[in-house]
C-alpha cells in the first residue's frame, strides 16, 4: 500500500489529476526528443501505420501509436486503424499498451463489436500491478457501450471500488455514471457502492463520487449524513473540479438540513418595530414565544470552510462558493463575495459573461453589495457588445441618488458609441433610471428629446421609443415635449419613430387639439409613401381625431380610409375596413360601433421598465438554467427552508476528526504537512475564530476595540502569522477554552457581522497572496508596516472606488426646462485650447454656528460641539476640515478621550484629532480632525471613547461645507458654465421681499449657506458664485439674477447633480425668506 501510494503521489505531480489528460500525458512524457515531430504536417504519412503496428518491434509499435495519438489530438479521424490497434492490446510493453488503451477509450464506443474481442484482455489488465493500467483497463471496459457485459462492468465496479489505489477507486465513480446511463435498472447496487466510495477519506475521490452521486442518486439526501462534515473539511484539498461539484451538492444539503438564516434579520427587524410601542410584559412573553435564531454549528462550518475558495485561481470555484453565500449565509455576511467576483472580471471574455449575468441578478435584490465597485462595471471600448450591455445592465441596477450623476455622465459617453445595439440599449437604460429616481426623471427626459436631432437614425428611434414610455407615466404634466416632438415629425425618418409620435398625439390628443389635426393633414399627404407601421399609426391618429374633433378631420379621414382601402398590403387594407365600420355608422354597422370611443380613446396603462434579470432569481445561481433563463435537462431546483430544523444527530459519527488520520507518506513533508492540517481543520483554531468575531463585533469590551486593527491582520492566512500563533499555542489553551464558552452562547449574527468586517480589511491581501505567496511571507516578515500601508494603496488604486455615498437628502425635482444646449452636453465633453484661470482662494465668510456632538447628559458629564472653520484640511486635501471642542461639565477629571471605532460609508476616509490624556473638570479644550465626505452629505459615524465609556456620535455636514471657495473672471465663469448645462443644470425662481433683493443682501445669505467666493458680475442685477466640490474638485456656478417685482432666478451648474439640487433647495429656502 504503501509503495502504491507514494508511486501514485509520484505520477499526480506529473497532471495526472483529470481524467482526460492522464494517460495522454503520460504518454507524450516518454517522447523525450520526438514529441513534437508528431504534430508536424509533414513528418510522414499515415499509409504505413498498418505495416508499423503488425511487425514484430515494440519500438515500432510504440513510433504508430505516438503518431496515432497525435491525430486524436488534431482532431483526424483514425477510426480505420482500430482493428490493427485493438491487437496490440495484449502487449507486455506498458507504455504501449496506455497508449493503445487511450486510443481505446476514443473509439470503443464506436467501433464495438471489435472492443468486445478484447473484454477478456480488460479482465486481466484489472489486476494488473500498474495502477494506471488498471484505471485504464475500466475506463475503457466502461465505454463499451454494449448491455451485454453489464454484469461485467458491474463486477468491474464493485473489485475497483476497494481497489487500494484511490486513482483506481476515481476511475470506479466516473464508471458508475457510464454504468448508470446504460442501464438505469442497476441503480440499487449502484448506490451501494456509491455509499461505500462516500467514505473514502482520499480527496483525489471525494469530487468524482459526489458527481457520481449527482447523477445517479441526487434524491438520497441521507447517504450525506455521514460524511458531511468530512466533505466540508476536505474541500481545500479537493480537486478543483471536485470543488464545484462539491459545493453546489452541498448548497443543496444545507437547504434541506437548516433552517434559514434569514429569519435573523426578520426577527431584528420585527424586534426593533415592537420595543417602541410594546409595554415590559409584552416583550417578555414574545421572548418566551419566539426563541432567537441560532445557526447551527454544521451550517457555519461549511461557510467557513469555503470561504477561503474565494481566493481560488478557478473561476467556477469562486462563482461556486458565491452562489452557495447567496443562497444559504446571512445577509450580512454575503457582501464578502463581491470583491472576489469584481476579481474575476479581469478573466476572459467566457468567464466575463458568466459573472456578469450573476452578478446583474444579484444587483436587483441587494445593489449595496457591489456599490463600491461601481467604477470596475465601466464599459470598455475592447469590451464585446453582449458584455457591454450586461455591464450596463449593472450600471442601471446600482443607480441610487447618490451616484446618479456619475451613472448619466457616462452614458452620455456610451450614446456616442458606434456599436448601433449598445447605443440603443443605453438608451433604454436612460429611460429605466428615469422610472426608477424620480428625482432626475425631468433631466433625462430633456435629454432624450434633444437626442431626437441626432444624426444616428437607431439613436432617434430609441429615444422616441423610451420618451414614449415616459410620458404615458405622467402626461399631463409634458404637453410641451409632445408638441416639440410634433414639431420634430417632418424631420425624422425612421419608421419606427415616426409611428412612435403618432401614436403619442392621437393618444393624447386632447391635450395638443390644435396641433393633432395638422399633424395629420401633413401625414395624409404622404400616405402612399410612408411604410407600413406608420400607415397603421396614421389610420389610428384619424380615427381618434375623427371620434374627438370631427369637424375639422372627418373629410381628412375620408380621404385617408380612400387611399388605404387601395394599399398594397392586405393587413391596412383590412385594418382600413375595420375602423371605417367602427367609426363610420350606417345600416349595415353593429352595435360595436357605438363603442368606438371606449375602444380607441380607453386609458392605456403605463409600461412598466423592469430589468430583463427580474426573474433568474429562481433558477439556482451559475448554473446553466440560469443563464438561458429557461429550465435546462437535468437541473435540479434549489429546494426551500425547512419550517422546523431536522435532527442534527444524524452527522454525528464516531471518528470526530477523519482528516487526521488521511497522511501521505511523503517522507521528509510529513511532520510539516501534518501540522499544516492541524492548524487548518483542528477544533481549535475554529474557536478562536469565533471568539475574535464575537470580541470585535460586540461594543461592550474595551480590549477588542484596541487591537480591532490586529485582528484584521490575523484574519489572512499567512504562514507566518500561523507560526507565531504556534508557538504561543500552549500558553493560551486555557484562555481559550474560557473563551470558547462565551462564544458559544452569543448569537450567530455578531459572530457573521464580525467575519465581514475582518474579511473586508484583510481581503485585498488575500486575492493578491495567490500569485507570490513566498515573497508575501518574507515581505510581511520584514516590514510589516509598508505592506500594511501597500494595502491600502492597492485597495484604492486597484479597485478604483467611486467617490460617493448614499445622501439621506431628498433631491429637489429640476425643471423641465428645454435648454437648446443639452444636445451639445449629450454629443460629449469637448476640451478647450485655452484652460480657464480657477484657483481656490480665501473664504468670504465663516459662520459661526456649532452642532451638538455629544450632548452632556448623554455622555456623563462629557459635551462635545462641532463646527466647520471652512479652512483647508491639513491632514488630506480631500477632506473637510471639522473643529470639535470637548468640555467636562461633570466634578471628576475625564481621561483618555479619543477616537474609537469608525462605522464609515464606502469610499469616506476620516483622520483623528489626537489622544486627549486628561480633561479637567470644568475645562474645555478644541481639536480638530479632518473628513472625507466623498462629495455626500452623509454623516460620519464614529465612537467617542474614554477610559470607561464609549459614545456613539455622528458628524453630519451641511451641503455647504462640502465646498472651497474659487475666484475666477467673468469670462471664464461664463465658459465653464456653458460645459454644464441639461443634466448639469437645476434652477428654479423664487419670489422674495424688496429688501432682500439687494446686492449686500443676496451676498451675504448665499456665502452664510454655502463656502462658495464672489465672482466679479459687470451687471447689477445678476450676481455670481464660484466653488469647487472637496474631495473631487468638481465646478459648482450659482448665478442669482435679480427680475422685476422681486423675483430672482436661481440657477447651480456641477456635474454633481445630487449637491446641485440640495444646494439649490437650501438657497431657495434662504432667499425666499423675509
Amino acid at each position: 500500500m504503501a509503495s502504491n501510494s507514494v508511486s501514485y503521489n509520484d505520477q499526480a505531480e506529473r497532471g495526472l489529476g483529470s481524467e482526460s489528460t492522464e494517460l495522454g500525458q503520460e504518454a507524450t512524457a516518454v517522447t523525450a526528443g520526438g514529441g513534437f515531430r508528431l504534430f508536424s504536417a509533414d513528418y510522414k504519412k499515415n499509409e504505413d501505420l498498418h505495416e508499423m503496428l503488425e511487425s514484430n518491434k515494440d519500438a515500432l509499435k510504440l513510433e504508430a501509436m505516438k503518431r496515432i495519438v497525435g491525430m486524436i489530438a488534431k482532431g483526424k479521424n483514425a477510426s480505420e486503424l482500430f482493428p490493427a490497434v485493438v491487437k496490440n492490446v495484449a502487449s507486455k510493453n506498458i507504455e504501449l499498451k496506455k497508449l493503445v488503451y487511450v486510443y481505446l477509450v476514443r473509439y470503443a464506443e464506436e467501433q464495438q463489436d471489435l472492443a468486445l474481442l478484447s473484454i477478456s484482455t480488460f479482465q486481466r489488465a484489472l489486476k494488473d500491478p500498474n495502477q494506471l493500467i488498471r484505471a485504464s483497463a475500466l475506463r475503457v471496459l466502461s465505454s463499451i457501450r454494449v448491455s451485454i457485459i453489464v454484469p461485467i462492468m458491474m463486477l468491474s465496479i464493485k473489485e475497483a471500488a476497494s481497489d487500494l489505489s484511490p486513482y483506481v477507486r476515481k476511475t470506479a465513480a466516473h464508471a458508475i455514471q457510464k454504468l448508470y446511463s446504460l442501464d438505469a435498472e442497476q441503480k440499487e447496487p449502484l448506490v451501494e457502492i456509491i455509499e461505500k466510495l462516500l467514505k473514502d477519506k482520499s480527496t483525489l475521490v471525494a469530487g468524482s463520487v459526489v458527481m457520481s452521486f449527482e447523477e445517479v442518486c441526487p434524491e438520497r439526501i441521507d447517504l450525506i449524513h455521514k460524511n458531511y462534515r468530512k466533505l466540508c473539511n476536505l474541500l481545500v484539498d479537493v480537486e478543483e473540479w471536485g470543488q464545484v461539484v462539491i459545493i453546489n451538492m452541498l448548497t443543496r444539503y444545507a437547504r434541506t438540513q437548516f433552517l434559514s438564516p434569514w429569519k435573523e434579520e426578520e426577527l431584528l427587524d420585527e424586534k426593533n418595530e415592537k420595543t417602541f410601542y410594546d409595554s415590559d410584559e409584552d416583550q417578555n412573553r414574545s421572548s418566551v414565544a419566539k426563541k432567537p435564531y441560532i445557526m447551527d454549528p454544521d451550517h457555519r462550518l461549511l461557510l467557513r470552510n469555503t470561504r477561503p475558495l474565494l481566493q481560488s485561481r478557478n473561476a467556477a470555484v469562486v462563482m461556486g462558493v458565491a452562489q452557495l453565500y447567496w443562497h444559504l449565509a446571512p445577509k450580512s455576511e454575503v457582501n464578502i463575495v463581491a470583491k472576489s467576483l469584481v476579481r474575476l472580471l479581469r478573466s476572459h471574455r467566457e468567464v466575463q459573461y458568466i459573472v456578469l449575468q450573476n452578478i446583474a441578478t444579484m444587483t436587483i435584490q441587494r445593489k449595496g453589495m457591489f456599490e463600491p465597485y461601481l467604477k470596475s462595471f465601466y464599459v470598455r471600448s475592447t469590451d464585446p457588445t453582449q458584455i457591454k450591455i450586461l455591464k450596463l445592465e449593472i450600471l442601471t441596477n446600482l443607480t441610487s441618488e447618490t451616484n446618479i450623476s456619475v451613472v448619466l455622465r457616462e452614458f452620455q459617453t456610451y450614446v456616442k458609441s458606434q456599436d448601433k445595439q449598445f447605443a440603443a440599449a443605453t438608451i433604454q437604460a436612460i429611460g429605466r433610471c428615469a422610472t426608477n429616481i424620480s428625482e432626475v426623471t425631468d433631466t433625462c427626459l430633456n435629454g432624450l428629446v434633444y437626442l431626437l436631432s441626432n444624426r444616428d437614425e437607431n439613436v432617434v428611434a430609441e429615444s422616441v421609443v423610451v420618451i414614449k414610455k415616459l410620458l404615458q407615466t405622467q402626461p399631463s404634466q409634458h404637453s410641451e415635449i409632445i408638441k416639440h416632438m410634433a414639431k420634430l415629425l417632418g424631420n425624422i425618418t425612421v419608421p419606427m419613430a415616426r409611428a412612435s409620435i403618432l401614436w403619442l398625439i392621437g393618444e393624447y390628443c386632447e391635450r395638443v387639439p390644435k396641433i393633432a389635426p395638422d399633424v395629420l393633414r401633413k401625414v395624409a399627404k404622404s400616405f402612399t409613401n410612408e411604410e407600413e407601421i406608420v400607415k397603421l399609426q396614421i389610420l389610428n391618429l384619424g380615427a381618434k381625431l375623427y371620434l374627438t374633433n370631427p369637424k375639422q378631420t372627418k373629410l381628412l379621414m375620408q380621404y385617408i380610409l380612400n387611399v388605404a382601402k387601395y394599399d398594397q398590403n392586405y393587413d391596412i387594407r383590412d385594418r382600413t375596413r375595420f375602423i371605417k365600420q367602427l367609426i363610420v355608422p350606417n345600416e349595415k354597422s353593429g352595435a360595436l360601433s357605438k363603442y368606438a370611443k371606449k375602444i380607441f380613446l380607453v386609458q392605456k396603462p403605463a409600461p412598466v421598465l423592469e430589468s430583463p434579470f427580474k426573474d433568474r432569481d429562481r433558477f439556482q445561481l451559475s448554473t446553466l438554467s440560469h443563464t438561458l433563463n429557461t429550465k435546462a435537462s437535468g437541473y435540479l431546483e434549489l429546494p426551500d427552508w425547512p419550517q422546523t430544523a431536522p435532527d442534527p444527530s444524524v452527522r454525528n459519527v464516531e471518528v470526530v476528526q477523519p482528516v487526521k488520520e488521511q497522511v501521505a507518506p511523503l517522507g521528509k513533508l510529513k511532520v510539516k504537512k501534518d501540522n499544516l492540517r492541524d492548524k487548518f481543520y483542528s477544533d481549535s483554531e475554529e474557536q478562536e475564530e469565533s471568539n475574535k468575531g464575537s470580541e470585535s463585533s460586540s461594543g461592550s469590551d474595551s480590549k477588542s476595540e484596541d487591537s480591532s486593527s490586529s485582528s484584521s491582520e490575523e484574519s489572512s492566512d499567512s504562514e507566518s502569522e500561523k507560526e507565531e500563533k504556534n508557538k504561543d499555542s500552549e500558553n493560551s489553551d486555557s484562555e481559550n477554552n474560557q473563551a470558547n464558552s462565551k462564544s458559544k452562547k452569543l448569537s450567530s449574527a455578531t459572530s457573521s457581522d464580525s467575519e465581514e468586517s475582518s474579511s473586508e480589511d484583510s481581503s485585498e491581501s488575500e486575492s493578491e497572496s495567490d500569485s507570490e505567496p513566498d515573497s508575501r511571507v518574507k515581505q510581511k516578515k520584514e516590514e510589516k508596516n509598508t505592506v500594511v500601508k501597500a494595502a491600502v494603496k492597492q485597495e484604492v488604486s486597484l479597485l478604483d472606488l467611486v467617490d460617493f455615498s448614499e445622501v439621506s437628502t431628498p433631491v429637489a425635482l429640476p425643471k423641465p426646462v428645454l435648454a437648446s444646449r443639452l444636445a451639445t452636453d449629450l454629443e460629449g465633453l469637448s476640451l478647450s485650447s485655452t484652460t480657464p484661470i480657477i484657483d481656490v482662494t480665501t473664504p468670504v465668510f465663516v459662520p459661526s454656528k456649532s452642532y451638538t456632538l455629544l450632548h452632556r447628559m448623554s455622555g456623563k458629564g462629557l459635551g462635545a460641539e462641532y463646527h466647520f472653520p471652512r479652512q483647508p484640511c491639513i491632514y488630506n486635501t480631500k477632506m473637510v476640515s471639522v473643529q470639535i471642542t470637548l468640555t467636562n461639565s461633570s466634578d471628576k477629571e475625564i481621561r483618555n478621550i479619543q477616537v474609537g471605532e469608525r462605522k464609515l460609508a464606502s469610499g469616506m476616509q476620516m483622520h483623528d484629532f489626537y489622544k486627549i490624556e486628561c480633561l479637567e473638570p470644568g475645562m474645555s479644550k478644541t481639536v480638530s480632525m479632518g473628513v472625507d465626505f466623498c462629495d455626500s452629505t452623509q454623516a460620519a459615524n464614529f465612537q467617542l471613547c474614554t477610559l470607561n465609556d464609549h459614545f456613539s456620535v455622528s458628524v453630519q455636514p451641511p451641503v455647504g461645507e462640502l465646498l472651497l471657495p474659487v475666484t475666477t473672471s467673468e469670462k471664464d465663469f461664463k465658459k465653464e458654465q456653458g460645459k454644464l448645462t441639461g443634466m448639469n443644470e437645476n434652477s428654479t425662481a423664487i419670489t422674495g421681499s424688496p429688501q432682500n433683493s439687494s446686492c449686500q443682501a443676496i451676498v451675504h445669505k448665499v456665502v452664510n449657506v454655502a463656502n462658495v467666493g464672489v465672482v466679479p458680475s459687470g451687471q447689477d442685477n445678476i450676481h455670481r458664485f464660484a466653488a469647487k466640490t472637496v474631495n473631487s474638485g468638481a465646478l459648482v456656478l450659482i448665478t442669482v439674477e435679480v427680475k422685476e417685482g422681486s423675483t430672482m432666478q436661481l440657477s447651480i451648474n456641477t456635474e454633481k447633480s445630487v449637491i446641485g439640487s440640495v444646494l439649490l433647495r437650501e438657497l431657495k429656502s434662504v432667499l425666499s425668506q423675509e
